[in-house]
């Protein structure tokens, strides 16, 4: 039974993503427990999403096949990781999967990357467009986009959509 107290909703969706993350980790120990891989599973919320990395002390080597060339393990595992979150709970989930800081590397350079093209797009007075990225990448350069006081918007099909930055 959900509680329909006022001022509880937050509440409610902290407890959700908790058990997303709770989940997630169950099913990534186990993926690591097959694998036989070392890492540490660390949960967290962000930005009103579970985040989950998977950390190891070693040299993280051995993760690093997770991670895949660009991420593109790192994508698949995450999205079987939300299809196990999904199956327990039946709602959909945008949790977040980060393997060996892959995601917090990328996510400083693709926010270069959107300061740098606002840059531009502000200097030339023209749209920018940028090379083809996958959703999380484009969310990170829209963000960047954003704070820099420019608008930004995706354009094209998957896998070769992209993100054009729009002059003032």
């Amino acid at each position: 039974m959900t509680d329909t107290t006022p001022g509880t909703k937050g509440t409610d969706t902290l407890t959700r993503l908790e058990q997303e993350g709770e989940i997630a980790a169950d099913y990534l120990e186990g993926l690591l427990d097959i694998a036989d891989l070392d890492g540490d599973i660390d949960m967290d919320v962000e930005a009103d999403r579970a985040a989950v990395s998977i950390i190891s002390d070693a040299t993280s080597r051995d993760l690093q096949k997770l991670v895949g060339r660009d991420g593109e393990v790192l994508e698949a595992l995450q999205e079987l990781t939300r299809l196990a979150v999904h199956r327990e709970t039946g709602d959909r989930s945008r949790l977040m999967l980060d393997i060996a800081g892959f995601r917090a590397r990328k996510r400083e350079q693709l926010t270069q990357i959107g300061a740098k093209a606002a840059e531009e797009a502000k200097g030339t007075g023209k749209p920018v467009k940028l090379d083809p990225m996958t959703p999380f990448e484009r969310k990170v350069v829209h963000d960047a986009v954003a704070a820099a006081g420019l608008r930004s918007e995706s354009e094209g099909e998957e896998p070769q959509r992209r993100v054009v930055v729009l002059p003032a």
